[in-house]
Parts: structure tokens; sequence; C-alpha cells
């Protein structure tokens, strides 16, 4: 499926490979008459064929590239109106809960944040004005686990869509759509390109009244994936697989080394049996991926670790064939206030793995040098 669907050889030349169509418009045979194509903010053909190949991945009906993972989200939110009301997991992306917090309340939209692992609070935070649940699993960075199927059956008791931000698992691990996700998001960034080269984000959906209303608002606000973008995260669904399977090996062997290690505190990894939702890990995920985050105890302790790796990149960003390192409390979640990362487990001394596909052994033994030189 990665590797071919969506995708044919190219009609003109025999190309195996989908060509980059580098154009801002379409000659047109006479008014009116022309090849599918009349403008390239609302048609590129190789946007197309990325958009067709996720559709399938992910077991949507279609899908709607754009220029990055929080445009994708923005998209989706246009779907609701002044007066609608969202509930959110807790411990959703910094990124994410600045465009609902600094953004989206200005235009009279409200946002309920809970722990969307614990299916009761879904249940009460439900109002009649709820119109979307707005699910990450698992978490970015503290790891929790949503029960999809779960989740799914009490949102549409409600008449409350369902959105998955499904970037932290990849359709390769996690398809929500199967579980009844109405909508599934991404940031094409991470492992669906998976090399660290491109910026974009997707929205996959399965009702026709979305989909009509997405691609509406991918063409009336403009914030489309480029064609270079959309080639090079259609080079990166072909190995997806088997990327994933190499993530998902070498995030274990890190998890259980480092729960093993005297000073570390906590290791959060759903491929743990200490993980609370490891028995969920097992039922709805294939594997259980290459994110994970441990704690060192203080602040002090996670910037020394961040510092000292030597083939370990500290950077923003997750997902790609090489292993970062980051401090979400002062990096990717500097934007969540102190006192909302207190609350959903995000301490400072936090620091958050995205094992790439390295040789296992030499992540270990640098992560080691870099524990060792703690107090």
């Amino acid at each position: 499926m990665c590797i071919h669907a969506g995708q044919e050889p190219d009609p003109s030349t025999g190309a195996i490979i989908t060509p980059i169509y580098q154009t801002s418009t379409y000659v047109q045979e006479e008014v009116g008459r022309h090849k599918g194509f009349e403008y390239a903010r609302t048609q590129n053909p190789t946007r197309l064929v990325l958009e067709k190949n996720i559709a399938a991945i992910e077991r949507g009906k279609a899908a709607y590239a754009f220029a990055s993972g929080m445009a994708a989200i923005d998209a989706v939110t246009t779907l609701l109106q002044a007066g609608d009301h969202v509930v959110v997991t807790d411990n959703t992306y910094g990124g994410t809960f600045r465009l609902f917090e600094r953004v989206l309340r200005k235009y009279q939209l409200s946002f309920t944040y809970v722990d969307t692992s614990q299916l009761d609070l879904v249940e009460q935070a439900i109002r009649p004005e709820t119109k979307m649940l707005f699910i990450e699993t698992p978490t970015n960075p503290v790891m929790r686990l949503t029960d999809l199927a779960a989740a799914c059956q009490i949102a549409h008791r409600h008449n409350v869509k369902v959105v998955v931000d499904n970037t932290f698992a990849s359709p390769s691990l996690q398809r929500p759509i199967e579980f009844g996700a109405d909508m599934v998001v991404h940031s094409t960034t991470k492992y669906l390109n998976g090399h660290s080269d491109s910026i974009g984000g997707i929205v996959v959906a399965v009702n026709d009244d979305d989909l009509e209303w997405l691609q509406f608002v991918q063409n009336a606000a403009g914030a489309i994936l480029s064609p270079f973008d959309s080639w090079l995260i259609l080079r990166g669904t072909k190995t997806l697989s088997v990327r994933m399977a190499q993530h998902n090996v070498n995030g274990q062997a890190l998890a259980e080394f480092l729960a093993g290690h005297r000073k570390v505190k906590q290791v959060l990894y759903p491929g743990l049996p200490s993980h609370p939702q490891h028995e969920l890990a097992k039922r709805q995920m294939r594997g259980f991926g290459g994110m994970l985050t441990f704690d060192v105890g203080s602040i002090e302790n996670a910037l020394e670790v961040c510092k000292r790796v030597r083939l370990m990149a500290l950077a923003e960003s997750l997902g790609g064939v090489e292993t970062l390192i980051s401090h979400p409390a002062s990096m990717t979640h500097a934007s969540v206030p102190p006192e909302r990362r207190a609350k959903i487990g995000l301490t400072d001394g936090l620091v958050r793995i995205s094992a790439g596909i390295e040789d296992a052994q030499d992540l270990i033994e640098d992560l080691d040098q870099a524990l060792r030189a703690l107090p």
C-alpha cells in the first residue's frame, strides 16, 4: 500500500516515480476545457498523488495536504463555528495548544482539556455545544494512550466528530479510522517523510461533507503543500513500513536500557510492561514506535544529558532516520504554562528521544556515557 497506492507510471514517459510538477498554472485547450488542472493552488498532480497515497494508507476516503501539520489542524478547526466547544487531550502538542488558546479562542471557540485515557472524563467533558473530540495518542511527550474505539463510541453517541492526531504512531503502527475516527491528521514532517527534509501536514477523512469542506478550505485559504514537498513525502512513504520496524526495535532497546539505569527515575514507553496502558498498546498498535521519554530528576540533569550525547542530535521534531533528543519543557512545550505542564506530568526533568534507525547498541552506549556524567 505504501509503495503503490495512488501511484501509476507517468503516462507520457513511463517514469516509475511521480514527477515534480513545478508549475504555477496549466495551459487550457479553450475556455473551460482543460486536463483537470487549472491553477496550482487548487490542483497539482504531485500533491494529488500524495493525497491518494496517504488516504489509502490510513484507510480514509480522501485526503488533503497542507503546508504544515499546524496548517492541517487549523483547516480541521474551520469545520467549527463560533460558540462550538472542543474536548482535547490534555497533553496535546504545544503548538496545538497555542493555536487553540492564543488564536481560536478569539473567534468564540472554547476548549476543555482532559486526560482522554480516562474515558469517564471524556464523557463528563462533553456539553450540548461540543462538536469535536481532538485526541492525541500516544501523547507528546508523556506517552499516554487513549482507547480509540471506546472514545469514538462515546463521542458519536453525542454526535461529536472525532479527530485523531496520529503523528506519533504513524499509520504503520495505528490507523484510527479503523477504530471509528472521522478524521486523522499528521504532521507529514515526521514519520511519513522520515528524512528530516520537509515540512507538511495532511488531513484524512471519511465523511463526504467533511471532505468537501476541507477541499474548499485548502483552495480558499491556500496553505497548500508544495510540489517538491509532496514528492519528498511520497519518497518517504515508500519506506515507511521498513523504517518503522527499526524505529520499533530501537525504541524498545533504549526503553529497556533506561528502565534498568540507576540514574533514571522513570521511563515512559508503551512497549514496557510498566506502562499503564501497555495492554491497550498491544491491542491498538502494531508496534510501540520510536518515541520515548525518561525522567532524570531535575532540569539540570536533563540539560546535562542533552548536552553530553554525541551520536544523538539535540533538536526539535521527530520521526527521522537520525535519533533526536530534546528537553520538552524548554523546547517543544515551552508555550504550555508551567502549571499545566506540571498537571499533565511534563516535569522539568523529562528528556524525550525520537529513536532513529542507527545501530541500537551505538545509541545505548551514547546514552550511557551521557548518564554516567550525572551526579
